[in-house]
């Protein structure tokens, strides 16, 4: 019997063929917007790294992002770095991993910044280390920039960006959301300033505590914000949730968000806030 194959059915030829490209193409060569589907040549990103579609942030290094959000940055608290209480298992190699991609100790950059001479404290969390993951020495250094801000009567901007707690440090870790609201709590009954910008993605405890504690506070477009991911929500409440439910633009109709803006935007727009809130407290 004489076997007959379509003409659009990929025959073996054909798929190594096609594997053989594959290998050829360098990885990271395209990336697509997870929001709008567009896709985009890497080398066509700029420093923003944002889609030219729709203004999705793709996820940035916090190193990355202080180097075009402020005019001179001070880092501090750069020699804290996790311990592993619990010993889990594989967490020193996954801790390691963290380090060498994003170039931090722990998962939240803290320093002394400046926006055309306006001094602030300014911490960003980096979805590169562990996601961003709340862990005790984050909270520790988050502790620190309110604490240190409070003394020297510095308005606080936080750059959030977390999957939540960090499940190898067991409640260590969940602790961090008191530890770091007391330190935001005493930093405003200061009289002081705190602007919070929800990046993609702000879930779990964090969501749960300093990043909804902000006497402003902005997201930028399209950012996933929220407690629980998507598949927890449906697998408790057994139905789908709407696709956009956690995007920043619905949060902010519904007013736990003040406004939503884009990268390019951001620097001039805390330079503003901040001088607003300094002359406020004048």
């Amino acid at each position: 019997m004489k076997l007959y194959q379509h003409k659009n059915t990929p025959t073996a030829l054909h798929i190594k063929a096609d594997k053989a490209a594959d290998d050829r193409v360098p990885d990271g060569l395209i990336r697509k917007c997870p929001k709008c589907g567009t896709e985009i040549f890497t080398n066509q990103l700029d420093e923003y790294l944002t889609c030219p579609n729709c203004d999705y942030g793709f996820r940035l290094a916090a190193k990355k992002r202080v180097a075009w959000l402020v005019d001179d940055f001070e880092e501090w608290d750069q020699d804290i770095v996790p311990s592993d209480p619990l010993e889990f298992p594989g967490y020193k190699q996954k801790v390691a991993k963290a380090h060498k991609n994003s170039g931090l100790g722990e998962s939240v950059l803290t320093g002394l910044a400046h926006i055309k001479h306006q001094a602030f404290a300014l911490g960003i969390m980096d979805p590169t280390f562990i996601m961003g993951s709340l862990g005790q020495m984050t909270g520790e250094k988050l502790t620190r920039l309110f604490e240190k801000a409070t003394v020297e009567k510095l308005p606080v901007v936080l750059f959030t960006a977390s999957g939540g707690a960090r499940m190898q440090e067991g409640i260590l870790s969940l602790m961090q959301m008191a530890k770091v609201s007391n330190a935001v709590a005493k930093h405003s009954q200061a009289g002081l300033l705190y602007i919070v910008v929800l990046t993609d993605p702000t879930t779990g405890g964090v969501t749960a505590s300093f990043a909804t504690e902000g006497d402003i506070t902005l997201a930028e477009p399209h950012a996933m914000v929220g407690f629980a991911g998507r598949r927890v929500i449906e697998q408790t409440i057994h139905e789908k949730i709407a696709p956009d439910l956690q995007d920043a633009e619905n949060v902010l109709k519904h007013g736990f968000i003040d406004h939503i803006v884009k990268r390019q935007n951001e620097k001039d727009t805390l330079s503003w806030l901040l001088q607003f809130g300094s002359e406020s407290n004048e």
